[in-house]
């Protein structure tokens, strides 16, 4: 995911002297932390053979056994566990050279991967990242929404714009902004059906909502805090399918507001009775926050949330 720089220990053996490369390392914990040859390899940019063949180059120069091999993938031995945080501590002098290295230029180039929710990388951070690649032309920007909590611990992304706040890990946080849900629906939809005018009322409307098993994070489940008045007829793990369907006529549905405001038919049901508050986070592994490109990426992200959610 980031420019190489090369690290060389060198290990007195039996017969003679090993150089081991940092490179064999970085393979090493691409594959502990995904604990796939085909993912360790997606992530480095090479084929499942190579990581392979690395592997076993790494465990033949170290005389051990890194991992017991399996059907469902690589679990690292004990051996292997050992040698974790002595490749973790080389993986963060590393980023700490490059960083300092990188300093010295005015450029701002490499990749960086966001991880975040899908509703703010389509309504938020797919506004600026354009701006940002044409500022800077080096620069590639990774937007990563998946249905889970992102690791920065094993690299899968270098910045997170989280929901909850981080309670453990080596990881820097600090708050962007709160942000607002409302009861939505489109005037179509509620020119069908008795007008709503307590919460009680919702009983009788269809919903839409998160599907409740795949809620990966607490600070989502809204409708817990409606109890029984409010059922989601229709579910889907993603706020975009949700808010299609509430704006195609299909019911009712907690969105955030800053994606609502895009779509003049949706209408508030219930605004004075039914609010959520919910807050953005911004987190960057502590090995990460003095890189330049990490603040300035950051820097620019931030400050673009702020300015969409006050406005």
């Amino acid at each position: 995911m980031h420019n190489e720089t090369h690290l060389i220990l060198t290990r007195q053996r039996p017969n003679g002297s090993k150089n081991l490369n940092w490179d064999d390392y970085r393979y090493f914990l691409a594959v502990v932390r995904s604990g796939k040859l085909i993912a360790a390899g997606q992530q480095l940019g090479v084929d499942h053979a190579t990581v392979s063949r690395r592997i076993k180059a790494l465990e033949a120069t170290l005389g051990i056994n890194l991992f017991d091999r399996s059907p469902q993938g690589y679990s690292p031995t004990d051996e292997g566990l050992n040698l974790v945080a002595i490749a973790e501590a080389m993986e963060s002098g590393a980023i700490a050279a490059q960083t300092r290295i990188g300093g010295l230029d005015d450029t701002i180039s490499g990749v960086v991967r966001i991880g975040t929710s899908e509703g703010i990388a389509t309504s938020i951070l797919s506004e600026c990242a354009s701006d940002l690649c044409k500022s800077h032309p080096e620069l590639e920007l990774q937007i990563v929404t998946v249905p889970r909590t992102f690791s920065l611990s094993k690299r899968e992304a270098d910045i997170a714009i989280a929901i909850s706040k981080p309670t453990s890990g080596r990881l820097k946080f600090r708050k962007i902004s709160d942000y607002t849900l409302h009861l939505y629906a489109t005037q179509g939809y509620l020119d069908k059906y008795p007008e709503i005018r307590r919460i009680e009322d919702l009983k009788e409307v269809h919903g839409i909502g998160y599907v409740p098993d795949l809620i990966y994070d607490k600070e989502l489940d809204c409708i817990s805090e409606l109890g029984d008045n409010f059922h989601p007829n229709f579910t889907s793990n993603s706020v975009n399918v949700q808010l299609e369907a509430t704006l195609a006529g299909g019911g009712v549905c907690i969105l955030h507001d800053f994606m609502a405001q895009d779509h003049q038919e949706l209408i508030k049901v219930l605004p004075d009775q039914v609010s959520f508050t919910r807050t953005f986070w911004y987190i960057v592994h502590e090995d990460y926050a003095k890189s330049r490109r990490i603040k300035t990426v950051s820097d620019v992200m931030i400050k673009h949330i702020k300015d969409r959610l006050a406005s």
